[in-house]
């Protein structure tokens, strides 16, 4: 029997998300970032089963050829998932409970239908009155031939309803918790220095009565249900319909998705449970998950601050040193190329450089790519603006950027509304590359500047989010940014452009190409007695072909070390090494999107930014580009900040063979926690840039 090469993807994922509900069990994060960690937890693992565990499904379907590329039948797959997951649960379960104690230490209570006093049953009835009977439509399921679709993103209320005495039979409701449209959370009328907190589907418990008197039943119980389901959008062949009319379509199919996932209340009436997986047509394959009381945890992301004494004080972020005092951004990017590192910077500098580009008369264009906006999305405002000023603009928007589709099409209408030159990506391949190129005229002289960036330009994730951004007017990135644009407008002729590329490494074309020969020069370093080493961070690392190049490498001696915050499937200890690999990821407040790749070529380092994770799809089936960086100075900052994470001893798990998550130990060391050294590092650098 073969030993495994790797460890499975989806596994190692959820070995990922377990390090979210570690945050959330650690008694030494505050309050409310522990509930917040449970929403994420929660968010995540809903993703998770839409999209993996929804292809695992399809595997099945479509028979043997679909998983030549499995280690591991996707049906043992699914299996060892459904375990984890169970197991997950159960932390989960005891990690709220632990909450709820912690809650009402400061005198904060979730209170249930059964434990208002009077003053809130009043209450609770008028608000159910006022605001919350106009937003239901109660189903009496066994009436219904063809039981309802359930949607994957709302919780429902599965209800039995008796009579005391038996005098008519049961019957069983469902009523869908209108949580997209009201609060999930209302605060009620509490007594001093106490804050009582409802929620909404324990309004609507406390309310059956209501609901159904008038059927003559007078003995209600109701358990919470969710279904999740496969979340793949099915573009279709058919060439007399557009991209737009194909994802429209998908969308709409979406929501009628093969359910992935059954999760209840492990409390509910068994004979209730067993009609509901009959009427939805489920078996014991299908991931039939109990749970606690409460679904749809990821509500919890947004649980109100304003019951907390104690608020949470983010540090803000600054102005870049550079940015500081300047008059122009564009003066200072012409100087000198320019890092922020995202949330320490603020992110206002960006839309100050387009704000500053849709005005300035000497801007001929700008070209920009989307990926994820903000809802209410200040580059859009900053682009809409240069078109009002006579600037030609051209935005390329990924419409299968997945959950962001809707809202991207939006966005393309407003665009196009408003002059924009909309390009909606290429046929096959996702554009997930983060490029501005502004084109600027003075004197008969053309001048192009912008940035290449490692996550997306969305201002409300760049306060959580890690990421960095280079500004910059080097001529041969921009000329190669160039390129990549003159591909994007016409993709099925223009592929040599990419292919033409000098400075940007660029996928699909020369990514894979350029990474195997870095890794291959530090080997041949290795042996030759040569500094050897890299570096790596990245969100995730399960492309076989590179992780076997770097199993060559720790074969040779090069030190590796890397930096992966979600999958992770290397297997980073082996007797083999000559160097041993040094894996470590870190979970904290804010979220690592950044990737970063630092090669020691014989001691005049290499060192890139890029958008691409190490993945099969960022390699081989996307449009990505990872960027060097030129500036010494810039160079240092990132092998520093780097080096800061890689010292993590609060905040870092030791990525090893058996996925145990534990933390990196600080044993006599100084204790150091990388988002906080980070935020000092640059913040003293900037005061140091600031006086000088």
């Amino acid at each position: 029997m073969l030993k495994r090469k790797i460890i499975f993807r989806d596994i190692s994922w959820l070995s990922f998300n377990n390090r979210v509900l570690q945050e959330a069990s650690d008694e030494t994060v505050p309050l409310r970032e522990r509930i917040r960690f449970l929403g994420i937890f929660s968010n995540n693992l809903d993703e998770f089963f839409r999209v993996r565990v929804a292809a695992l499904k399809r595997m099945i379907e479509f028979g043997s050829k679909s998983r030549m590329h499995l280690e591991q039948s996707p049906e043992a797959i699914l299996k060892e998932i459904q375990q984890v997951v169970i197991i997950h649960q159960k932390e989960f379960d005891r990690v709220w409970n632990e909450i709820l104690r912690e809650l009402k230490k400061q005198k904060i209570s979730l209170l249930n239908e059964k434990q208002l006093s009077r003053e809130q049953q009043k209450f609770v009835l008028n608000y159910f009155n006022e605001e919350v009977r106009s937003n239901i439509v109660p189903l009496m399921i066994e009436s219904i031939q063809e039981f309802p679709v359930l949607n994957d993103k709302s919780i429902y209320l599965a209800c039995k309803l008796s009579k005391k005495d038996q005098s008519i039979p049961e019957r069983f409701a469902l009523v869908s918790v209108p949580a997209r449209r009201l609060p999930r959370f209302i605060i009620l009328p509490s007594r001093q220095h106490e804050k009582n907190i409802i929620l909404l589907e324990d309004i609507i418990r406390f309310c059956l009565p209501n609901i159904f008197s008038f059927f003559g039943y007078d003995s209600f119980s109701s358990h919470l249900i969710k279904v999740t389901r496969d979340a793949e959008i099915d573009i279709d062949n058919d060439v007399s319909t557009s991209l737009i009319q194909k994802i429209e379509k998908g969308l709409k199919n979406r929501k009628k998705g093969k359910p992935v996932r059954f999760i209840y209340d492990k409390s509910i009436d068994p004979a209730l449970l067993k009609y509901l997986i009959k009427r939805l047509g489920l078996g014991q394959k299908d991931n039939l998950i109990p749970g606690g009381r409460i679904h749809n945890f990821v509500d919890f992301i947004n649980f109100p601050e304003s019951v907390f004494e104690h608020k949470n004080l983010r540090k803000k972020p600054f102005i870049h040193p550079a940015l500081k005092n300047a008059n122009r951004v564009f003066d200072e990017v012409q100087k000198k190329d320019i890092l922020l590192n995202f949330p320490y910077h603020s992110f206002e500098s960006v839309i100050d450089l387009l704000r500053e580009a849709a005005i300035d008369p000497d801007v001929v264009s700008i070209k920009i790519t989307c990926y994820r906006l903000a809802a209410r999305s200040r580059i859009i405002n900053a682009l809409t603006n240069a078109v009002r000023n006579g600037k030609h603009v051209t935005v390329v928007l990924e419409l299968r950027a997945r959950f962001d589709e809707e809202a991207n099409i939006e966005w393309k209408e407003e665009l196009e509304e408003a002059g924009v030159r909309v390009l909606i990506g290429v046929p096959n391949f996702k554009v997930h590359a983060k490029l501005c190129l502004i084109k600027k005229r003075v004197n008969n002289r053309v001048i192009h500047y912008g940035f290449v960036s490692t996550g997306n330009l969305n201002e409300r994730t760049a306060k959580i989010y890690g990421d960095h951004c280079l500004l910059t007017a080097n001529r041969n990135i921009m000329a190669d940014a160039n390129r990549v644009f003159t591909y994007l407008e016409q993709p099925s002729t223009r592929l040599p452009l990419l292919m033409a590329c000098k400075t940007l490494v660029v996928s699909p074309t020369g990514m894979r190409k350029n990474l195997f020969q870095m890794i291959r020069k530090e080997i041949k370093h290795a042996k030759s007695g040569k500094p050897s080493g890299i570096i790596i961070k990245t969100n995730s690392l399960s492309d076989v072909q590179l992780i076997g190049e770097l199993y060559e490498a720790a074969k040779a001696g090069v030190e590796i070390k890397m930096v992966i915050r979600g999958i992770f499937c290397l297997l980073s200890s082996n007797k083999k090494f000559k160097a041993p690999i040094q894996a470590i990821s870190i979970v904290d407040e804010y979220l690592e999107h950044a990737r970063v790749m630092v090669f020691t070529n014989n001691g005049n380092e290499k060192v890139f930014l890029s958008s691409a994770d190490w993945m099969v799809r960022n390699i081989d089936h996307r449009v990505e580009v990872a960027c060097p960086i030129f500036e010494k100075s810039i160079q240092q900052e990132l092998i520093d900040i780097l080096h800061i994470q890689l010292k993590d001893n609060i905040k870092a798990r030791i990525l090893d063979n058996d996925l145990s998550n534990q933390y990196v130990n600080p044993r006599n060391t100084k204790k150091i926690r990388s988002q906080v050294e980070t935020y000092n590092y640059l913040f003293r650098k900037s005061l140091r840039q600031t006086v000088s």
